[in-house]
């Protein structure tokens, strides 16, 4: 049960990772970006590219993958997202799938449809099992890596958000962009650095996941469903929200496929269901100005 519960916290937190921009951008840039995927997608390859072609070790691509990926999501930001800020939300969600299809093609056209593999450093490839029995609980050292990193960048998030001058232009600039421009924030330069942000955090997570979760052409589409369920249900108010929903549904889906195999990933979708009967508007909302 403890080990069950371990790996589900781990899934949980790389899932917070990977749909924590996603958050940032739909519940305060209020922009459905149904192509994060790609930024994690991206990311992943990218580090396979590192580590296999250029033999950069595994913890430098980590930040390689955040840098990188956020220069292309402020540069796409600048040339297609920003004129579809004003645009209806199904036009946001037809603009971005597309690049989601357009993304999944590229990579299996320049790449091919095969899975890849990342090599661990020696130190992150161990388990260490503490206990006995039926309390005995078995860490995978990579899993505890990634609890680490991901309650850092939970902690950092959450800092930038509440206690920094950023963070407060960011919900001025959501609330009413016409009148945070007029009190003399730049609107177009914080919304950059934000999408710039959140693309970062998709392709570091795509880095850490792509041991875990595998790497394909079909990553941005086979966990959508995932990045959206976290919005969803965590709310938009805070980081607190996503790590929240993030940690409930991967220790559900873990412990899920351990007892009841047959139904997959089908607690995932009633435990969203049962949470949003009960809160329509997430775990958390933020009461803003729009």
């Amino acid at each position: 049960m403890l080990t069950i519960l371990f790996d589900g916290i781990a899934y949980g937190m790389l899932l917070f990772v990977l749909a924590v921009g996603l958050a940032v951008t739909l519940g305060l840039m209020n922009f459905i970006n149904l192509a994060h995927g790609a930024f994690a997608m991206a990311g992943g390859y990218l580090t396979v590219f590192a580590m296999q072609k250029l033999g950069i070790p595994f913890l430098l691509c980590l930040p390689l993958a955040f840098v990188v990926v956020g220069a292309a999501g402020a540069l796409l930001e600048r040339t297609l997202y920003r004129p579809m800020y004003g645009k209806s939300h199904l036009d946001q969600v037809l603009f971005s799938i597309g690049l989601t299809f357009m993304a999944v093609a590229a990579i299996d056209y320049f790449v091919g449809s095969s899975q890849q593999n990342i090599q661990l450093p020696e130190w992150l490839r161990g388990r260490t099992e503490v206990g006995d029995g039926a309390l005995m609980l078995g860490m995978g050292h990579y899993r505890l890596f990634i609890i680490a990193v991901c309650a850092v960048l939970a902690i950092v998030l959450q800092l930038i958000l509440s206690k920094t001058r950023f963070g407060s232009r960011l919900r001025a600039a959501v609330d009413d962009a016409r009148v945070a421009a007029g009190l003399g924030i730049d609107v177009n330069r914080v919304f950059l650095l934000t999408f710039a942000v959140g693309s970062g955090l998709a392709g570091l997570g795509g880095a850490l996941g792509a041991e875990i979760l595998g790497l394909d052409p079909s990553f941005p589409l086979k966990y959508m469903i995932y990045f959206l369920i976290v919005v969803a249900v965590g709310g938009t108010s805070s980081i607190t929200g996503p790590l929240l929903a993030a940690l409930l549904l991967g220790v559900a889906d873990v412990a899920g496929k351990y007892f009841i195999p047959k139904m997959g990933a089908f607690t995932v979708y009633l435990l969203m269901i049962l949470i949003l009967m009960w809160r329509p508007q997430g775990l958390f909302t933020r009461r803003g100005g729009k």
